[in-house]
C-alpha cells in the first residue's frame, strides 16, 4: 500500500517551483496553472508579497493557540467587515471547517431564538460543501456518502433554480439555506440571480437564515471580492477559503451580530484556527485582492478569456457544449469525456480541474495576464482541434462499416 494513504487518483507529475501562473516540474517542464490548487493560488506561485509576509511572520511567533489573543485575527477580521455584510469573523483552516461552523452557527441562532427544532438546511442538488460527515450529508452526492454509514441527518435537499421545491421543502424544523452562488465541484453550475434573490424573500418571510458557501467562488474569483456582491443579495452568513490564504490553509466564517447571537464562549473552537502565520498571510491576500484595480483586471482578463472560449465552442460544437461560469471560475461543458480532455490539455501544458456534469474547471491564479490567458485558449484550441478530427475520423469509419 502507498505510504500516502491512495484516497486521490494523482496525475504521476509533482512540482518543485512556481513563478507567478506557471508551474516547473522536477524534470524542468513548464505548466501554465488554470488550476490554481483548485482555486487556492489567488495570487499565483512565489508572490513577493506573500513570501515577505509569511518569512517575516516565521521569525516571530508561529502558534499560541486561541487561549491569546492574536493580532493578525483582530486586523484581518476588521478588513472583512469593513469590505463585506459582516459583524464577525471565526477563522478555520480549510473550508469545510469554515462550513461547520456555519452550520453550528445558524443551528444555534435558532436555540438561542427559543426555537431549537430548527435544525435544517435546505441543500441543492449537485453541491459540493467539503468532506466531514455533516458536510457530505450537506452536498447529498452518493459518491461521497457510500461507505460512511447513516448520513448525518439535518438537511433537506432539492433541484438548484427550482423555487416551488424550496418552499415545499420548508417545516417546522428548517432552520434555513445553504447554498454555493456557483457549484464548483458540480460543475460551475449557477444560482440564478431571481433565485437567490428569491431564497433571501422566503428567508425574511419566514424567519430563517441564508447561508452561502463561497469557498471557491470568494476572494475576487468572479471578479467581485465575493460572489454575493454582484447578485443584490446579503447573506447572514457565509463560509470562505481556498484563495483566502492564497496556498496557506486558511478558512472564514463570516456573519451578522444577528446570525452569531448563539456563539458564545465554549459552543465553537479551532486550535490552529487564526494562527499567526496564517493571519499574516490572509492581511497580505486580502491587501491585494480587495484593490479596485485588481478586480478590475479580474474582470478584463477574464473577459478575454471567456470571448476566447466561446469562439472555440462555437468552432468545435462536437467537442464543448458551451461555456459556464462568469470571472476567472469557468467551465467547459464538454461533449467528450472531461477527464479525456483534462490529460489532453496537459500534456500540452496546461493544467485544469475535472468537475461533475463533464465539466473542466479553468481557475486560474488572478493575477494571469491577457497574453497568459489567450496562452491556454491556444493550447485548448490545439486540443479540440485533435479531439474533432479523432472523432470525425471515428464517424466515418463507423459509416464506411
Amino acid at each position: 500500500m502507498s505510504p500516502v494513504l491512495p484516497t486521490y487518483a494523482r496525475a504521476d507529475i509533482s512540482f518543485e517551483r512556481g513563478e507567478g501562473a506557471w508551474l516547473i516540474a522536477s524534470n524542468g517542464d513548464r505548466y501554465l496553472d488554470f488550476g490554481a490548487g483548485v482555486a487556492v493560488n489567488a495570487l499565483g506561485h512565489a508572490h513577493p508579497k506573500l513570501i515577505e509576509a509569511l518569512t517575516g511572520q516565521a521569525q516571530k511567533v508561529w502558534h499560541v493557540s486561541n487561549l491569546y489573543q492574536v493580532e493578525g485575527q483582530t486586523k484581518l477580521a476588521e478588513k472583512l467587515i469593513s469590505l463585506t455584510f459582516a459583524d464577525t469573523v471565526f477563522f478555520t483552516n480549510s473550508g469545510a471547517e469554515a462550513l461547520e461552523a456555519s452550520i453550528k452557527m445558524a443551528r444555534k441562532y435558532h436555540a438561542a431564538s427559543g426555537n431549537p427544532e430548527r435544525y435544517e438546511l435546505i441543500t441543492f442538488e449537485g453541491a459540493f460543501h467539503g468532506r466531514t460527515l455533516a458536510t457530505i450529508a450537506a452536498g447529498g452526492q452518493e459518491k461521497y456518502l457510500d461507505g460512511f454509514g447513516p448520513r448525518m441527518p439535518g438537511f433537506v435537499q432539492v433541484p438548484l433554480n427550482d423555487i416551488e421545491a424550496v418552499k415545499a421543502a420548508i417545516g417546522d424544523n428548517t432552520a434555513g439555506f445553504l447554498i454555493e452562488p456557483i457549484q464548483g465541484e458540480g460543475g460551475i453550475r449557477e444560482a440564478s440571480k431571481d433565485f437567490i434573490k428569491a431564497l433571501r424573500k422566503l428567508a425574511d418571510e419566514h424567519g430563517l437564515l441564508l447561508v452561502f458557501d463561497e469557498v471557491q467562488s470568494g476572494v475576487g474569483r468572479t471578479g467581485h471580492l465575493f460572489a454575493y456582491m454582484d447578485l443584490g443579495v446579503v447573506p447572514d452568513i457565509m463560509a470562505s477559503a481556498k484563495g483566502i490564504g492564497g496556498g496557506f490553509p486558511l478558512g472564514a466564517c463570516l456573519a451578522t451580530a444577528e446570525a452569531a447571537k448563539g456563539m458564545t464562549p465554549g459552543t465553537h473552537g479551532s486550535t490552529y484556527g487564526g494562527n499567526p502565520l496564517a493571519m499574516a498571510v490572509g492581511n497580505a491576500v486580502i491587501d491585494e485582492v480587495a484593490q479596485p484595480e485588481f478586480l478590475e483586471h479580474v474582470r478584463r482578463v477574464a473577459g478575454r478569456l471567456t470571448q476566447g472560449l466561446s469562439m472555440l465552442a462555437d468552432e468545435y460544437p462536437d467537442v464543448i457544449e458551451t461555456v459556464r461560469g462568469r470571472g476567472l471560475f469557468l467551465g467547459l461543458k464538454c461533449k467528450a469525456p472531461n477527464t479525456d480532455i483534462q490529460k489532453a490539455l496537459m500534456a500540452k501544458g496546461l493544467l485544469t480541474v475535472a468537475a461533475g456534469d463533464n465539466v473542466v474547471r479553468l481557475l486560474p491564479p488572478l493575477i494571469i495576464s491577457e497574453d497568459e490567458a489567450a496562452d491556454a485558449v491556444s493550447r485548448i484550441e490545439s486540443v479540440c482541434a485533435a479531439l474533432s478530427q479523432s472523432r470525425e475520423g471515428d464517424a466515418s469509419g463507423a459509416a464506411a462499416t
